[in-house]
């Protein structure tokens, strides 16, 4: 046989799914984001895909920023732009459920190929350094007291720090729908508001206030993880009698329309992607928690998190 003609032979299996991706030379990827530049889905889609170079598991990664509603306008771009392409992945997480639930967006996200959860990046939550509280424990007081007269400051309305806020207010008994939240459109909007004092209290992951927190212009005063996180002397809500435990996952899926065989390439290019020095180095750069799910015990994990997510947001009145 002619090499052009085998070639051509072993691209057609691949297409079909008959030819695992990892049967040929490793392929060139394409990574959507649906989200801005700078964000940390895009912080995570870029750490994996330069992991996948490094470690010779991709021979090409190439990026597709597409932002807005709560990562729903790229969603619906990879739904319909890319869909039967065993060769696109799409960077996701909690953030892209809460705002499909806000939204009551008719895009069906689990029309799409869930392929592995990767990370969680635990909140934290601060307080500006001249605030008049010093813990936790005063701000819920304060909470109690006049719920609408704390402002909680974060990312979109929908988002972990959100629900967060929502979940502290339930459990120290305050109505979840009464809490004052401040939505901002990134990062940026969101320090900007604590350091001038315009938020009592802001949420966001670790590695958006690391800086100022260090250099004690933000005063943390508590992590959403179940244990404290290693290297951070900040305690847990639980730690504070507040039974309150949120990740902000973030996870990659595939386009809808791929087979069982070209599903199970793409997971076990990830699954080998962060086990590399180069995932390890990423992880430990960004503060970030391995969390490493795949298959369909990621599926159920995805389905799961939808609903008990619809609940705490239908209590806190975020999906009327």
């Amino acid at each position: 046989m002619r090499r052009d003609t085998f070639l051509k032979s072993m691209a057609a299996l691949a297409a079909t799914g008959a030819l695992p991706l990892s049967a040929l030379a490793a392929p060139n990827l394409k990574m959507l984001i649906p989200a801005n530049p700078g964000g940390g889905w895009d912080t995570t889609g870029r750490a994996l895909g330069k992991a996948m170079i490094d470690s010779k598991q991709a021979d090409t990664v190439t990026y597709d920023n597409k932002g807005g509603a709560a990562g729903a306008l790229g969603l619906a771009q990879f739904m319909s732009g890319s869909k039967g392409d065993p060769n696109s992945l799409m960077v996701m997480g909690a953030v892209m459920l809460g705002g499909l639930i806000t939204a009551k967006s008719p895009l069906n996200l689990m029309q799409c190929t869930p392929l592995a959860r990767l990370i969680n990046e635990y909140n934290v939550f601060v307080l500006p350094a001249d605030s008049p509280h010093k813990t936790m424990a005063d701000v819920i007081a304060q909470l109690k007291k006049d719920p609408g007269s704390v402002k909680w400051g974060g990312g979109s309305r929908g988002s972990t720090e959100h629900i967060a806020a929502a979940m502290i207010a339930q459990k120290v008994g305050v109505d979840p729908a009464k809490i004052n939240y401040v939505a901002f459109r990134g990062g940026g909007e969101a320090t900007a508001a604590i350091l001038g004092g315009n938020v009592t209290i802001g949420g966001s992951g670790y590695s958006e206030f690391a800086e100022y927190i260090k250099a004690g212009k933000m005063k943390a005063i508590a992590v959403t993880s179940g244990q404290r996180l290693p290297g951070i002397n900040v305690p847990t809500l639980k730690e504070q009698g507040i039974d309150v435990e949120i990740g902000n996952w973030r996870g990659v899926f595939a386009p809808p329309g791929i087979t069982a065989a070209q599903r199970k390439s793409l997971t076990d290019l990830i699954v080998a992607t962060t086990k590399s020095a180069s995932w390890a180095e990423a992880l430990k750069k960004n503060d970030w928690t391995p969390s490493l799910l795949s298959g369909d015990t990621f599926s159920k994990f995805v389905e799961d998190d939808f609903a008990s997510l619809r609940a705490i947001m239908a209590k806190s009145g975020m999906t009327t």
